[in-house]
Protein backbone atom coordinates (compact mmCIF):
# COMPACT_ATOMS: atom_id res chain seq x y z
CA UNK A 1 0.00 0.00 0.00
CA UNK A 2 1.29 3.48 -0.84
CA UNK A 3 2.32 5.35 2.27
CA UNK A 4 0.08 8.38 2.70
CA UNK A 5 1.51 11.72 3.79
CA UNK A 6 -1.79 13.62 4.04
CA UNK A 7 -4.41 12.74 6.64
CA UNK A 8 -7.30 12.21 4.14
CA UNK A 9 -5.28 9.62 2.26
CA UNK A 10 -4.14 8.01 5.52
CA UNK A 11 -7.77 7.80 6.67
CA UNK A 12 -8.65 6.11 3.39
CA UNK A 13 -5.96 3.49 3.99
CA UNK A 14 -7.24 2.92 7.52
CA UNK A 15 -10.84 2.44 6.31
CA UNK A 16 -9.82 0.01 3.56
CA UNK A 17 -7.66 -1.97 6.00
CA UNK A 18 -10.53 -2.10 8.52
CA UNK A 19 -12.92 -3.42 5.87
CA UNK A 20 -10.38 -6.05 4.83
CA UNK A 21 -9.78 -7.26 8.38
CA UNK A 22 -13.28 -7.03 9.85
CA UNK A 23 -15.61 -7.15 6.86
CA UNK A 24 -18.42 -7.54 6.13
CA UNK A 25 -18.78 -4.43 8.26
CA UNK A 26 -21.04 -1.36 8.28
CA UNK A 27 -20.04 2.28 8.16
CA UNK A 28 -20.93 2.53 11.85
CA UNK A 29 -18.63 -0.39 12.61
CA UNK A 30 -15.80 1.21 10.64
CA UNK A 31 -16.29 4.43 12.59
CA UNK A 32 -16.07 2.54 15.90
CA UNK A 33 -12.88 0.75 14.88
CA UNK A 34 -11.05 3.51 13.01
CA UNK A 35 -12.16 6.49 15.11
CA UNK A 36 -12.81 8.56 11.99
CA UNK A 37 -15.86 10.83 12.19
CA UNK A 38 -19.02 9.42 10.56
CA UNK A 39 -19.24 11.99 7.74
CA UNK A 40 -15.62 11.38 6.74
CA UNK A 41 -16.12 7.63 6.94
CA UNK A 42 -19.13 7.82 4.61
CA UNK A 43 -17.21 9.96 2.12
CA UNK A 44 -14.27 7.55 2.08
CA UNK A 45 -16.59 4.56 1.65
CA UNK A 46 -18.23 6.25 -1.35
CA UNK A 47 -14.78 6.73 -2.90
CA UNK A 48 -13.80 3.11 -2.30
CA UNK A 49 -17.09 1.89 -3.78
CA UNK A 50 -16.72 4.09 -6.88
CA UNK A 51 -13.15 2.82 -7.39
CA UNK A 52 -14.29 -0.79 -7.06
CA UNK A 53 -12.02 -1.47 -4.08
CA UNK A 54 -14.93 -2.49 -1.85
CA UNK A 55 -18.39 -3.86 -2.58
CA UNK A 56 -21.69 -4.05 -0.72
CA UNK A 57 -22.40 -7.35 1.02
CA UNK A 58 -25.96 -7.20 2.34
CA UNK A 59 -27.33 -5.47 5.44
CA UNK A 60 -26.79 -5.84 9.16
CA UNK A 61 -28.96 -8.35 10.98
CA UNK A 62 -30.30 -7.98 14.49
CA UNK A 63 -29.96 -4.22 14.59
CA UNK A 64 -32.85 -1.97 15.64
CA UNK A 65 -33.81 0.96 13.46
CA UNK A 66 -32.17 1.63 10.14
CA UNK A 67 -30.19 -1.33 8.81
CA UNK A 68 -26.60 -0.54 7.94
CA UNK A 69 -25.21 -1.68 4.59
CA UNK A 70 -22.36 -4.15 5.03
CA UNK A 71 -19.12 -3.71 3.09
CA UNK A 72 -16.36 -6.10 2.19
CA UNK A 73 -13.13 -5.92 0.25
CA UNK A 74 -13.40 -6.62 -3.47
CA UNK A 75 -10.90 -9.47 -3.56
CA UNK A 76 -10.73 -9.37 -7.37
CA UNK A 77 -9.66 -5.74 -7.43
CA UNK A 78 -6.00 -6.72 -7.19
CA UNK A 79 -3.67 -9.71 -7.37
CA UNK A 80 -0.36 -11.02 -6.04
CA UNK A 81 2.24 -13.01 -7.95
CA UNK A 82 4.20 -15.44 -5.79
CA UNK A 83 6.87 -18.07 -6.35
CA UNK A 84 8.22 -20.84 -4.13
CA UNK A 85 11.09 -23.14 -5.03
CA UNK A 86 13.61 -25.69 -3.79
CA UNK A 87 16.27 -27.87 -5.38
CA UNK A 88 13.59 -29.90 -7.21
CA UNK A 89 10.70 -27.66 -8.22
CA UNK A 90 9.74 -24.06 -9.04
CA UNK A 91 6.07 -23.15 -8.48
CA UNK A 92 4.64 -19.74 -9.37
CA UNK A 93 1.08 -18.69 -8.71
CA UNK A 94 -1.34 -15.80 -8.91
CA UNK A 95 -3.67 -15.10 -5.99
CA UNK A 96 -6.46 -12.61 -5.51
CA UNK A 97 -6.62 -10.45 -2.40
CA UNK A 98 -8.08 -13.35 -0.38
CA UNK A 99 -5.54 -14.74 -1.01
CA UNK A 100 -6.93 -17.57 -3.14
CA UNK A 101 -5.04 -19.19 -5.98
CA UNK A 102 -6.32 -18.34 -9.44
CA UNK A 103 -3.38 -19.68 -11.46
CA UNK A 104 -0.44 -22.03 -10.85
CA UNK A 105 2.60 -22.91 -12.97
CA UNK A 106 5.01 -25.66 -11.95
CA UNK A 107 8.34 -26.64 -13.55
CA UNK A 108 11.33 -28.75 -12.55
CA UNK A 109 14.11 -26.65 -11.05
CA UNK A 110 17.07 -26.26 -13.41
CA UNK A 111 20.29 -26.01 -11.39
CA UNK A 112 22.67 -26.57 -14.32
CA UNK A 113 23.40 -22.89 -14.97
CA UNK A 114 24.18 -21.61 -11.50
CA UNK A 115 22.76 -18.53 -9.83
CA UNK A 116 22.05 -16.57 -13.03
CA UNK A 117 20.21 -19.52 -14.56
CA UNK A 118 18.03 -20.15 -11.52
CA UNK A 119 17.19 -16.46 -11.14
CA UNK A 120 16.14 -16.35 -14.79
CA UNK A 121 13.98 -19.45 -14.32
CA UNK A 122 12.25 -17.89 -11.30
CA UNK A 123 11.51 -14.67 -13.19
CA UNK A 124 10.35 -16.53 -16.30
CA UNK A 125 8.06 -18.82 -14.30
CA UNK A 126 6.43 -15.80 -12.62
CA UNK A 127 5.97 -14.13 -16.02
CA UNK A 128 4.41 -17.34 -17.35
CA UNK A 129 1.94 -17.48 -14.44
CA UNK A 130 0.96 -13.84 -14.99
CA UNK A 131 0.53 -14.38 -18.72
CA UNK A 132 -1.52 -17.56 -18.37
CA UNK A 133 -3.73 -16.08 -15.65
CA UNK A 134 -5.06 -13.47 -18.07
CA UNK A 135 -4.99 -10.70 -15.46
CA UNK A 136 -3.92 -7.15 -16.23
CA UNK A 137 -0.33 -6.91 -14.92
CA UNK A 138 -1.17 -3.42 -13.63
CA UNK A 139 -3.60 -5.02 -11.15
CA UNK A 140 -0.69 -6.70 -9.31
CA UNK A 141 -0.04 -5.14 -5.91
CA UNK A 142 3.20 -7.00 -5.21
CA UNK A 143 5.32 -10.10 -5.64
CA UNK A 144 6.37 -12.66 -3.03
CA UNK A 145 9.34 -15.03 -3.20
CA UNK A 146 9.52 -18.07 -0.87
CA UNK A 147 13.16 -19.17 -0.86
CA UNK A 148 14.44 -22.52 0.53
CA UNK A 149 17.63 -20.99 1.92
CA UNK A 150 18.56 -18.79 4.84
CA UNK A 151 17.06 -15.42 3.97
CA UNK A 152 17.74 -11.96 5.38
CA UNK A 153 14.07 -11.00 5.14
CA UNK A 154 14.69 -7.36 6.01
CA UNK A 155 17.01 -6.84 3.03
CA UNK A 156 15.39 -9.42 0.75
CA UNK A 157 18.67 -11.28 0.23
CA UNK A 158 19.30 -15.04 0.25
CA UNK A 159 22.34 -15.51 2.46
CA UNK A 160 23.02 -19.18 1.82
CA UNK A 161 21.37 -22.54 1.12
CA UNK A 162 22.39 -25.99 2.32
CA UNK A 163 20.42 -27.67 -0.48
CA UNK A 164 21.52 -25.48 -3.45
CA UNK A 165 25.28 -25.10 -3.11
CA UNK A 166 25.76 -22.07 -5.36
CA UNK A 167 22.79 -20.11 -3.95
CA UNK A 168 24.57 -17.46 -1.85
CA UNK A 169 24.19 -13.69 -1.38
CA UNK A 170 21.43 -13.41 -3.99
CA UNK A 171 19.66 -9.99 -3.88
CA UNK A 172 16.26 -11.35 -4.93
CA UNK A 173 14.26 -8.33 -3.79
CA UNK A 174 16.39 -5.97 -5.87
CA UNK A 175 16.33 -8.30 -8.89
CA UNK A 176 12.55 -8.82 -8.89
CA UNK A 177 11.77 -5.16 -8.25
CA UNK A 178 13.94 -4.24 -11.22
CA UNK A 179 12.28 -6.88 -13.41
CA UNK A 180 8.66 -6.14 -12.48
CA UNK A 181 8.60 -2.61 -11.04
CA UNK A 182 6.53 -3.77 -8.06
CA UNK A 183 7.07 -4.09 -4.29
CA UNK A 184 8.72 -7.44 -3.57
CA UNK A 185 8.85 -9.44 -0.34
CA UNK A 186 11.40 -12.24 0.05
CA UNK A 187 10.88 -14.78 2.81
CA UNK A 188 12.05 -18.25 3.75
CA UNK A 189 9.86 -20.95 2.27
CA UNK A 190 9.47 -22.47 5.71
CA UNK A 191 8.08 -19.30 7.28
CA UNK A 192 5.78 -18.78 4.28
CA UNK A 193 4.38 -22.29 4.71
CA UNK A 194 3.97 -21.67 8.43
CA UNK A 195 1.91 -18.54 7.75
CA UNK A 196 -0.28 -20.40 5.23
CA UNK A 197 -0.93 -23.32 7.59
CA UNK A 198 -1.84 -21.06 10.51
CA UNK A 199 -4.24 -19.13 8.27
CA UNK A 200 -5.73 -22.35 6.85
CA UNK A 201 -6.25 -23.98 10.25
CA UNK A 202 -8.01 -20.88 11.57
CA UNK A 203 -7.05 -21.70 15.16
CA UNK A 204 -4.68 -18.72 15.54
CA UNK A 205 -2.41 -20.75 17.81
CA UNK A 206 -0.34 -18.29 19.82
CA UNK A 207 2.66 -20.61 19.92
CA UNK A 208 3.01 -22.99 16.99
CA UNK A 209 5.88 -24.92 15.40
CA UNK A 210 5.76 -25.93 11.73
CA UNK A 211 8.24 -28.59 10.61
CA UNK A 212 9.11 -28.15 6.93
CA UNK A 213 10.49 -31.39 5.50
CA UNK A 214 12.32 -32.23 2.31
CA UNK A 215 15.94 -32.21 1.20
CA UNK A 216 16.30 -29.60 3.92
CA UNK A 217 14.51 -29.45 7.26
CA UNK A 218 13.32 -26.17 8.72
CA UNK A 219 11.03 -24.90 11.45
CA UNK A 220 8.63 -21.98 11.34
CA UNK A 221 7.94 -20.55 14.78
CA UNK A 222 5.02 -18.54 16.08
CA UNK A 223 5.85 -17.45 19.63
CA UNK A 224 3.18 -15.56 21.57
CA UNK A 225 1.39 -14.76 18.33
CA UNK A 226 4.41 -13.41 16.47
CA UNK A 227 6.63 -14.99 13.84
CA UNK A 228 10.10 -15.51 15.25
CA UNK A 229 12.95 -14.18 13.11
CA UNK A 230 15.97 -13.75 15.35
CA UNK A 231 18.73 -11.19 15.08
CA UNK A 232 19.65 -12.04 11.49
CA UNK A 233 16.39 -13.67 10.33
CA UNK A 234 18.03 -17.07 10.89
CA UNK A 235 15.66 -18.45 13.55
CA UNK A 236 14.22 -21.85 12.70
CA UNK A 237 17.25 -23.57 11.16
CA UNK A 238 16.02 -26.81 12.71
CA UNK A 239 17.83 -29.01 10.19
CA UNK A 240 21.19 -27.79 11.45
CA UNK A 241 20.65 -28.67 15.07
CA UNK A 242 23.19 -31.25 16.28
CA UNK A 243 21.63 -34.69 16.83
CA UNK A 244 24.42 -37.33 16.90
CA UNK A 245 28.13 -37.36 17.61
CA UNK A 246 30.37 -38.42 14.70
CA UNK A 247 27.40 -38.26 12.35
CA UNK A 248 27.54 -37.73 8.58
CA UNK A 249 28.81 -34.48 7.11
CA UNK A 250 26.17 -31.84 6.45
CA UNK A 251 26.23 -29.33 3.60
CA UNK A 252 26.42 -26.57 6.21
CA UNK A 253 29.94 -27.74 7.07
CA UNK A 254 29.11 -29.41 10.37
CA UNK A 255 28.59 -33.08 11.26
CA UNK A 256 25.65 -34.96 12.71
CA UNK A 257 22.99 -32.37 11.79
CA UNK A 258 19.35 -33.48 11.70
CA UNK A 259 19.17 -32.67 7.98
CA UNK A 260 22.18 -34.90 7.24
CA UNK A 261 20.72 -37.93 9.02
CA UNK A 262 16.98 -37.53 8.43
CA UNK A 263 16.49 -35.37 5.32
CA UNK A 264 15.47 -36.73 1.93
CA UNK A 265 19.04 -37.20 0.70
CA UNK A 266 19.81 -39.28 3.79
CA UNK A 267 16.74 -41.44 3.07
CA UNK A 268 17.94 -42.06 -0.49
CA UNK A 269 21.49 -42.91 0.64
CA UNK A 270 20.20 -45.37 3.24
CA UNK A 271 17.98 -47.13 0.68
CA UNK A 272 20.90 -47.52 -1.72
CA UNK A 273 23.12 -48.98 0.99
CA UNK A 274 20.38 -51.44 1.94
CA UNK A 275 20.00 -52.60 -1.67
CA UNK A 276 23.78 -52.88 -2.08
CA UNK A 277 23.81 -55.12 0.99
CA UNK A 278 21.26 -57.43 -0.62
CA UNK A 279 18.03 -56.01 0.77
CA UNK A 280 14.85 -56.59 -1.23
CA UNK A 281 12.36 -53.81 -1.89
CA UNK A 282 9.40 -53.21 -4.18
CA UNK A 283 11.11 -50.02 -5.32
CA UNK A 284 13.77 -51.69 -7.50
CA UNK A 285 11.36 -52.24 -10.45
CA UNK A 286 10.17 -48.64 -10.04
CA UNK A 287 13.74 -47.48 -10.43
CA UNK A 288 14.34 -49.75 -13.47
CA UNK A 289 16.73 -51.81 -11.38
CA UNK A 290 18.89 -48.76 -10.59
CA UNK A 291 18.73 -47.67 -6.92
CA UNK A 292 20.14 -44.26 -7.88
CA UNK A 293 16.82 -43.52 -9.60
CA UNK A 294 14.82 -44.05 -6.42
CA UNK A 295 13.86 -40.79 -4.71
CA UNK A 296 13.29 -40.27 -1.02
CA UNK A 297 9.65 -39.48 -1.76
CA UNK A 298 9.29 -42.93 -3.31
CA UNK A 299 10.71 -44.49 -0.13
CA UNK A 300 8.27 -42.51 2.01
CA UNK A 301 5.31 -43.64 -0.10
CA UNK A 302 6.52 -47.26 -0.14
CA UNK A 303 6.71 -47.20 3.67
CA UNK A 304 3.06 -46.17 3.73
CA UNK A 305 2.27 -49.19 1.52
CA UNK A 306 4.13 -51.62 3.80
CA UNK A 307 7.51 -52.10 2.06
CA UNK A 308 9.69 -53.47 4.89
CA UNK A 309 13.00 -51.79 4.02
CA UNK A 310 11.22 -48.48 3.47
CA UNK A 311 9.35 -48.84 6.78
CA UNK A 312 12.63 -49.32 8.65
CA UNK A 313 14.28 -46.34 6.95
CA UNK A 314 11.34 -44.02 7.60
CA UNK A 315 11.09 -45.27 11.20
CA UNK A 316 14.66 -44.09 11.72
CA UNK A 317 13.75 -40.72 10.19
CA UNK A 318 10.77 -40.54 12.54
CA UNK A 319 12.97 -41.30 15.54
CA UNK A 320 15.38 -38.46 14.81
CA UNK A 321 12.58 -36.04 13.95
CA UNK A 322 10.83 -36.95 17.19
CA UNK A 323 13.95 -36.31 19.26
CA UNK A 324 14.54 -32.97 17.55
CA UNK A 325 10.90 -31.92 17.96
CA UNK A 326 10.97 -32.89 21.64
CA UNK A 327 13.81 -30.41 22.13
CA UNK A 328 11.79 -27.73 20.31
CA UNK A 329 8.77 -28.45 22.52
CA UNK A 330 10.91 -27.96 25.62
CA UNK A 331 12.31 -24.69 24.24
CA UNK A 332 9.11 -23.06 23.00
CA UNK A 333 6.21 -24.81 24.79
CA UNK A 334 3.88 -24.77 21.73
CA UNK A 335 0.20 -25.64 21.68
CA UNK A 336 0.56 -27.35 18.30
CA UNK A 337 3.36 -28.92 16.25
CA UNK A 338 2.53 -29.24 12.55
CA UNK A 339 4.38 -31.76 10.38
CA UNK A 340 4.79 -30.84 6.71
CA UNK A 341 2.15 -32.42 4.47
CA UNK A 342 4.92 -34.19 2.54
CA UNK A 343 5.34 -36.52 5.54
CA UNK A 344 1.71 -37.61 5.32
CA UNK A 345 2.73 -40.34 2.85
CA UNK A 346 4.33 -42.09 5.82
CA UNK A 347 0.84 -42.62 7.20
CA UNK A 348 -0.62 -42.64 10.69
CA UNK A 349 2.18 -44.93 11.87
CA UNK A 350 4.81 -42.23 11.30
CA UNK A 351 2.71 -39.57 13.03
CA UNK A 352 2.09 -41.88 16.00
CA UNK A 353 5.79 -42.70 16.27
CA UNK A 354 6.86 -39.05 16.28
CA UNK A 355 4.12 -38.13 18.76
CA UNK A 356 5.11 -40.95 21.11
CA UNK A 357 8.77 -39.90 21.09
CA UNK A 358 7.87 -36.27 21.75
CA UNK A 359 5.65 -37.26 24.67
CA UNK A 360 8.32 -39.57 26.07
CA UNK A 361 11.27 -37.19 25.73
CA UNK A 362 9.87 -33.70 26.37
CA UNK A 363 8.95 -32.32 29.77
CA UNK A 364 5.56 -33.45 31.03
CA UNK A 365 4.49 -29.85 31.60
CA UNK A 366 5.32 -29.03 27.98
CA UNK A 367 3.60 -31.99 26.34
CA UNK A 368 0.38 -32.07 28.35
CA UNK A 369 -1.34 -29.57 26.04
CA UNK A 370 0.59 -29.98 22.79
CA UNK A 371 -1.03 -31.45 19.67
CA UNK A 372 1.13 -33.03 16.97
CA UNK A 373 -0.56 -33.30 13.57
CA UNK A 374 0.03 -33.27 9.84
CA UNK A 375 -0.46 -30.02 7.93
CA UNK A 376 -3.95 -29.43 6.60
CA UNK A 377 -2.68 -27.46 3.63
CA UNK A 378 -0.97 -29.86 1.26
CA UNK A 379 -0.52 -27.95 -1.99
CA UNK A 380 1.41 -24.78 -2.77
CA UNK A 381 1.60 -23.66 0.86
CA UNK A 382 4.69 -21.57 0.17
CA UNK A 383 2.95 -19.63 -2.61
CA UNK A 384 -0.13 -18.97 -0.48
CA UNK A 385 1.89 -18.05 2.59
CA UNK A 386 4.20 -15.56 0.92
CA UNK A 387 1.22 -14.04 -0.95
CA UNK A 388 -0.52 -13.55 2.41
CA UNK A 389 2.60 -11.84 3.75
CA UNK A 390 2.71 -9.52 0.72
CA UNK A 391 -0.90 -8.57 1.38
CA UNK A 392 -0.27 -7.92 5.08
CA UNK A 393 2.48 -5.54 4.05
CA UNK A 394 0.34 -3.95 1.34
CA UNK A 395 -2.56 -3.27 3.71
CA UNK A 396 -0.36 -2.30 6.63
CA UNK A 397 -1.51 0.92 8.28
CA UNK A 398 1.46 3.28 8.64
CA UNK A 399 2.14 4.65 12.09
CA UNK A 400 2.14 8.33 12.80
CA UNK A 401 5.63 9.66 13.37
CA UNK A 402 6.20 12.38 15.91
CA UNK A 403 7.91 15.39 14.26
CA UNK A 404 11.50 15.76 15.39
CA UNK A 405 10.76 19.11 17.00
CA UNK A 406 8.43 17.34 19.47
CA UNK A 407 10.53 14.19 19.96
Amino acid sequence: MQRASAKPELDKQVVEAAIRQFGPISRAGIHEIAGIRPSATSQIVRQLLSEGRVVEAGVEQGRLGRKGVLLRLNEQFGYVAAVEFDDETVVAGITDLGPRLTQISCVAANLDHGTAGLVRQLVDTVRKAIRESGINPHSLVGIGVADPGLVDSRRGVTVTSSTIGFWKDVPLKEIFEREFGLPVLVETRTRAKTVAERKESGDDAETMIYIDYGTGIGAGLYVDGRLLYGQGSAAGEFGHTHIVEDGPACNCGSFGCLEAIAGMRAVEARLRRAVADGGQTELIPAGDGDPSQISGWMVLEAAGRGDKISINIIAEVGRYLGLGIANMVNLFNPSVVVLDASLRSGGQQLLDQITAIVRRQALRESVEQVQVRYARLSNHAGVLGVAAMVLEKHFEIPSFKVPAVFA
